[in-house]
């Protein structure tokens, strides 16, 4: 495969991943965008043979309090919740290097500050 990172510029990884899913995912939970304590975003972070390595990237929001949440228990929840929609991410970065989605996984978070938290999510190509 060839050099994946000039295919997920910042404006695709914000199409793969918009940048009002976090007041989304935020409103259905709480009921009010307001309420979440951060933004979400997508960052690609390499190619390793067949896979495809990004970061979503959970950075707190002013006057709330990233490290009171409980960020580490969120890749079970973004696995399963509609509104993140992590299946149809990873299909959607499969397709935008041409290939099929073999599979996809997040791993654990990661305190990278008080104020930016990192979830690594893998994408397995066909």
């Amino acid at each position: 495969m060839t050099d994946p990172a000039p295919v997920f510029t910042d404006q695709k990884l914000a199409e793969l991943f918009p940048p009002t899913r976090a007041d989304e995912f935020f409103d259905a939970l709480f009921g009010d965008a307001a309420e979440g304590a951060y933004d979400i975003t997508l960052h690609f972070a390499g190619q390793q043979g067949d896979e495809l390595h990004f970061e979503l990237r959970l950075s707190q929001r002013p006057g709330k309090c990233l490290a009171c949440n409980l960020t580490y228990g969120l890749p079970e929840v973004f696995s399963r919740h509609p509104i993140i929609n992590m299946a149809g991410v990873a299909k959607a970065a499969a397709e935008a290097v041409g290939r099929p989605l073999a599979g996809w996984r997040l791993g654990r978070t990661t305190e990278i500050s008080r104020e930016l938290h990192m979830i690594p999510l893998t994408v397995q190509l066909g």
